[in-house]
């Protein structure tokens, strides 16, 4: 029997030169935000996101109007996830003990487990809103006592998705920007006049993000290098399609 293939990678070679094109045009970016800050990413957003405001970080005022578009069913559904991870995050942090032993008299060895004191989320949303994504990196960097969180996400059809910002802002995010793409993780990584920079940088991203996280590892810590999410269902009429969706 012949195999038939549903769906084919790309061929090595095109694949590399694909690569060396997203490394080639995220360095020269970050270079840009290193050298213009805010101008440049005012730039990329507009150029990126075709999105403009006078300051990008968005003040409490708008944050609860933007809150208030969040349906009660979605509130309830953010909190009772929130709760989930939040708890889990807990018992994590529980069982990494700090610990302190004097192996002879005056040799005192030990492990202290210590929060960064900078932590930048970028959550994706483009195309879709990433609401877990918020939950995943805000709500654990709160948990483990991360002094300041600061929060990235781009605007979903021209504006801050409520429910992402919801998120966030529940999450304990101290500082919430509408920005997306490489000048989030440039602006939060390398600073600018208006945005102080973070000592690590977490959250998934498209093969800009990523190259961009992977060009700034060492400047700033990183959580992981993410690759594409591939999920392919096969399913027939006997199954639950609420479930497979």
């Amino acid at each position: 029997m012949a195999i038939e293939y549903l769906k084919r990678g790309k061929p090595d070679a095109d694949r590399a030169e694909d690569d060396a094109k997203v490394a080639e045009i995220v360095g020269a970016t970050l270079k840009q935000i290193e050298t213009e800050g805010d101008a440049a990413v005012r730039a990329l957003a507009n150029k990126f996101d075709g999105y403009d405001r006078g300051s990008y970080r968005l003040s409490d005022a708008e944050i609860k109007d933007i809150i208030a578009k969040v349906s009660p069913r979605e509130m309830e559904d953010i909190r009772f996830a929130q709760e989930q991870v939040r708890n889990f995050a807990k018992a994590q942090r529980d069982s990494m003990l700090d610990i302190e032993l004097e192996t002879l008299p005056g040799v005192i060895l030990g492990h202290k487990n210590i929060p960064v004191q900078s932590v930048g989320c970028y959550v994706p949303g483009g195309k879709f809103p990433m609401v877990a994504s918020a939950h995943m990196s805000v709500a654990t960097a709160s948990v483990a006592g991360v002094p300041r969180i600061v929060a990235c996400t781009p605007p979903f059809e021209g504006e801050p998705n409520p429910g992402v910002i919801a998120a966030m802002y529940l999450g304990g995010a101290h500082e919430i920007y509408v920005l997306g793409g490489i000048q989030a993780v440039g602006a939060m990584a390398l600073g600018t006049e208006t945005i102080d920079p973070v000592h690590l940088l977490v959250g998934p991203g498209n093969a800009f993000v990523a190259e961009a996280k992977r060009q700034l590892f060492g400047r700033v810590g990183i959580d992981l290098f993410a690759g594409p999410t591939e999920t392919m269902v096969i399913a027939d009429d006997t199954v639950d399609a609420e479930i497979c969706a």
